[in-house]
């Protein structure tokens, strides 16, 4: 009888063991609505983006609204060198910025990995051995520039049959892989953001994968995106 007890017991703490291990049995992580939202506006941003490419579109969906920090976004990600900003209008560098990271994503998706970028044409080549500028007024012609570049790179992109594949690989990538809602960990708030002055110290958000989300009133927000990342 004893004996039967302690076999019972065994039985049991066997169940119990494998029921805190087994991912069927166990239950699932509720995730906030904040997480939730933050993983629709990045899917948003990449469904945008698998249409055409087109970074002023999903930028203006889904990127942050408030003009100071779309401003404190674009001085901070926008690696555009030493330059007195204080001195150059939210459009005009809010737009440089936009542009900048369409060269980016054009940038990644010319360049044929098992080739070295030596094989462009010296026309993009320039595109990429031009100097940053130093003074606001070389900013504003910088910023021209960089009008001038996504049309012609979306141009050559178009021309060339195997960055052209590259682009439709992407685009298809980013249409057919959306991001997921982990249901096994909770994807929690971070504070003190090191970028610029796009946040306060207390101020918080989330890291989605390769994307940066916070609450902008009523609706979740991107402030950054990590190229390398997302590719």
């Amino acid at each position: 009888m004893q004996l039967l007890h302690y076999f019972s017991i065994a039985l049991l703490s066997v169940a119990l063991l494998l029921t805190a291990y087994n991912p069927v049995l166990a239950q699932r992580v509720k995730q906030p609505r904040d997480v939730i939202e933050a993983y629709r506006v990045c899917n948003r941003f990449q469904q945008l983006m698998a249409e055409d490419l087109d970074v002023d579109r999903a930028y203006e969906e889904t990127f942050a609204k408030d003009p100071a920090r779309r401003r404190a976004i674009a001085i901070a990600d926008g690696e555009f060198g030493d330059v007195d900003f204080t001195k150059v209008d939210n459009a005009t560098l809010i737009a440089a910025y936009k542009n900048h990271m369409q060269t980016l994503f054009f940038t990644l998706l010319l360049i044929d990995p098992d080739k070295s970028d030596s094989s462009l044409p010296p026309r993009i080549d320039e595109i990429y051995s031009r100097g940053r500028p130093d003074t606001p007024e070389e900013f504003r012609l910088f910023a021209d520039m960089l009008k001038e570049d996504v049309a012609e790179l979306r141009a050559y992109l178009s021309r060339d049959p195997a960055a052209a594949q590259r682009v439709s690989q992407f685009k298809s990538a980013l249409a057919t892989k959306p991001l997921v809602v982990p249901n096994n960990h909770l994807v929690r708030s971070l504070t003190s953001y090191s970028k610029g002055r796009v946040l306060g110290e207390k101020e918080s958000y989330y890291e989605i994968e390769a994307y940066t989300v916070i609450r902008e009133g009523s609706e979740m927000k991107i402030i950054g995106l990590r190229f390398l990342t997302l590719f």
